[in-house]
């Protein structure tokens, strides 16, 4: 399980936490909604290690790991995808993917027969450049690349972000699968109400660096004009 506990976080005097606590638990999807801009993304850095925290902590399975470097958070069984998806446009399908190794036991550097009954089109394109594959192509394989690190915590920035309907409705069938094994748990950032609705088990809304709502899944129909008003610009 994860405990996200009253964190604050600052770039530079800039504050850009004030708070913030969620938490998330295996076999379930825990989405963190907003607008543009009201800390969302750093609440995400904060849980993998990219920025540190200046108050509260981060647990993780009963351990604080609120000063670990991101490496150890990641042997520790934390993956990200990234807002931008972040694949190596140079690099082969087949080598973006290796990219996950790093935190992997070497007996386990193979990529998972799920990660392509989950993505059948990366299968096809292992050997094309990450830079040829289209902007849904590229969130797949993104997304991929993290789940060879066989994550325990799974935490996606965005990942429907400029990308068309189609694979949005993959993408969603992915993280419904992999939540339904009851493996790992999952935080989504999204900001689009009706992907996150479908997909949520809890949610969080933040403004301003604050998370001013949570609830459950039940709760999200009588909350949705108030949810859709954090949501819009």
């Amino acid at each position: 399980m994860l405990s996200v506990e009253e964190i604050d976080l600052h770039y530079g005097a800039a504050q850009a936490l004030k708070g913030v606590s969620l938490t998330a638990e295996t076999g379930k999807v825990t989405c963190l909604m907003g607008r543009n801009g009201v800390g969302k993304t750093s609440t995400l850095r904060a849980i993998v290690g990219q920025h540190p925290v200046s108050r509260g902590r981060i647990v993780w399975n009963g351990e604080d790991v609120s000063r670990l470097a991101p490496h150890a958070r990641a042997r520790r069984g934390i993956a990200v995808v990234p807002q931008g998806r972040e694949i190596f446009p140079l690099l082969s399908v087949r080598e973006n993917l290796e990219t996950g190794y790093a935190p992997v036991a070497r007996r386990d550097r193979f990529v998972p027969e799920a990660v392509f009954e989950l993505f059948p089109v990366l299968k096809d394109m292992l050997g094309r450049r990450g830079g040829d594959l289209s902007g849904g192509q590229q969130q797949q394989l993104a997304i991929a690349r993290a789940l060879v690190t066989r994550p325990k915590l799974l935490v996606l920035d965005e990942p429907t972000e400029g990308i068309q309907p189609s694979i949005i409705k993959d993408i969603g069938r992915a993280i419904e699968w992999l939540r339904d094994q009851g493996t790992m748990a999952i935080v989504l950032v999204e900001q689009y109400f009706e992907f996150a609705r479908d997909l949520a088990d809890r949610f969080a809304v933040m403004d301003r660096g604050e998370v001013v709502m949570t609830g459950e899944r039940a709760d999200m129909a009588a909350a949705e004009v108030e949810i859709r008003r954090h949501l819009t610009v």
